[in-house]
């Protein structure tokens, strides 16, 4: 069994109770205008290239079959986007890891190796893995799979999700789960498609069969300005908060502009106008207080400094 991962990020403390292993996965059939982490959308390996790590070596331009790379007048490499396929051939000559692939193939055995690594940390903390990506159903064999062996190991799991799924992949994955990070983005199906890609009618009814279920959900809304950090789609949160007494709670996650560089980096175009910035911690106050006022639980006191996806 193996999966598609981009990223293991291990001493994390946003995904989760406690000390945590993040296991990120390709693949996401949403494209979110506001998304952090655009690496993760297409399921198939990219190349990432980062100008200031280089060297001008040279290494890398008799090697590409495609001649994507041109060499600045620095002697530096630059990216032809709409030349390159792919391939990876420049990566292998980069020592200076200016070019890399973003995903590669492992087994179950190959991350459990690492996620193992720090079990005395997450019994001190009550912490474990957590699955995101992307979004982890995209690969649900292997999250199945990957959940299986970290129950087996005792392991607390968590899976961060935007509920875009299959029923029955939610299903499967009941047994092993032990929190659900359910990321819920906009409330109005109409501006849901438009910001999101996709309506949000399956994401509401995944996310109410799982609260019928007896599932551990913690809500995390992203509030993006000039978007959805609207009046209405915070009363549309409470209301949904209360059509679900048995969450965990409700998570404020403050928009920020860090998936800009990874953009730039996979020769990408951000659709974000360059006008949306971070909100100050003044405007984070108040949409929790206004959530506080109409009873939702809230499971953090956000901040701007905080800021976070």
């Amino acid at each position: 069994m193996k999966g598609r991962v981009f990223d293991i990020q291990r001493f994390s403390i946003y995904d989760g109770p406690g000390i945590r292993t993040t296991v990120f996965l390709k693949g996401c059939d949403l494209r979110c205008l506001w998304c952090h982490n655009p690496e993760s959308i297409s399921p198939k390996p990219q190349l990432s290239w980062t100008l200031e790590k280089c060297i001008a070596c040279g290494e890398c331009f008799p090697v590409c079959p495609e001649a994507a790379l041109a060499r600045r007048g620095d002697g530096k490499a630059v990216v032809d986007w709409l030349r390159c396929t792919g391939c990876g051939d420049c990566v292998k000559v980069c020592d200076a890891k200016a070019l890399e692939m973003i995903g590669r193939d492992m087994t179950v055995e190959e991350v459990m190796s690492v996620v193992l690594r720090d079990r005395d940390y997450y019994v001190a903390s009550g912490g474990g893995i957590t699955l995101s990506g992307g979004e982890p159903l995209y690969q649900p064999d292997f999250c199945e799979a990957l959940l299986g062996a970290a129950k087996a190991e005792r392991l607390h799991c968590s899976v961060e999700t935007s509920g875009l799924a299959e029923w029955r992949s939610f299903e499967r994955l009941l047994p092993v789960v032990d929190l659900f990070l359910y990321d819920f983005k906009e409330t109005n199906p109409q501006l849901h498609t438009a910001f999101i890609g996709k309506p949000n009618s399956e994401i509401v009814a995944n996310l109410r069969a799982l609260h019928r279920a007896g599932a551990s959900i913690l809500l995390r809304c992203p509030m993006i300005p000039e978007y959805n950090a609207r009046k209405e789609h915070l009363d549309g949160i409470a209301a949904l908060a209360r059509e679900l007494p048995h969450l965990k709670g409700v998570e404020i996650l403050p928009y920020h502009r860090l998936g800009r560089a990874k953009l730039k980096r996979l020769g990408m175009v951000s659709r974000m106008p360059e006008s949306v910035k971070p909100p100050d911690e003044e405007t984070v106050q108040s949409w929790l207080v206004h959530l506080r006022k109409q009873g939702v639980r809230l499971v953090n006191q956000a901040t701007a400094a905080e800021a976070r996806l």
